[in-house]
């Protein structure tokens, strides 16, 4: 089930997110590993109302973030968007290692197109550091295309996606 986070979800959102440090520093992907993010940043979505998880068994095993009010990182890129629409961005996308390879990051992002379109919105972006080969590849897997490259704070590079989505007709 995905649902909503709230603030009693911080601990286990915060167990997925050591989990992926941990796999990211074990295959040499400097992302995630300065200390973000942390519980403030974790609390900081929930409040925002942007913070989703995925639970089984009353356990967390999956969460991200969704903003519909765009990024200021992805103003300048080295490359081109698929177009200058309004999007959503989904961030701190994770799943728990021992649940990876069952297509659980891929209900995340259905469950954030389907977010996106109740906006009236219908793309997605997305980045991701260049060495993260598995998200890259799921992105891909998941309809997204390489855009090209972005800056974020501290002038880290990440590669960045986009996916056009169509609109639902109730």
């Amino acid at each position: 089930m995905i649902r909503q986070a709230n603030l009693y979800d911080i601990s286990g959102m915060m167990k997925i997110i050591q989990e992926a440090q941990k796999y990211f520093k074990e295959n040499g992907i400097p992302q995630w590993q300065n200390g973000y993010p942390d519980e403030k940043q974790i609390q900081s979505d929930i409040e925002e109302n942007g913070t989703y998880v995925l639970e089984e068994n009353n356990q967390i095993i999956g969460t991200f973030y969704i903003t519909f009010k765009g990024d200021p990182y992805y103003k300048e890129i080295n490359g081109n968007w698929l177009n200058t629409n309004k999007y959503a961005a989904v961030h701190r996308i994770a799943v728990l290692p021992s649940f990876k390879g069952k297509g659980l990051a891929g209900r995340l992002f259905q469950y954030a197109e389907k977010l996106t379109q109740e906006q009236g919105l219908r793309d997605i972006r997305i980045d991701t550091h260049e060495l993260n080969h598995s998200m890259q590849n799921t992105l891909k897997k998941n309809g997204f295309v390489k855009c090209g490259n972005i800056t974020i704070q501290n002038n880290e590079p990440r590669v960045a996606f986009q996916k056009e989505l169509y609109l639902l007709h109730m």
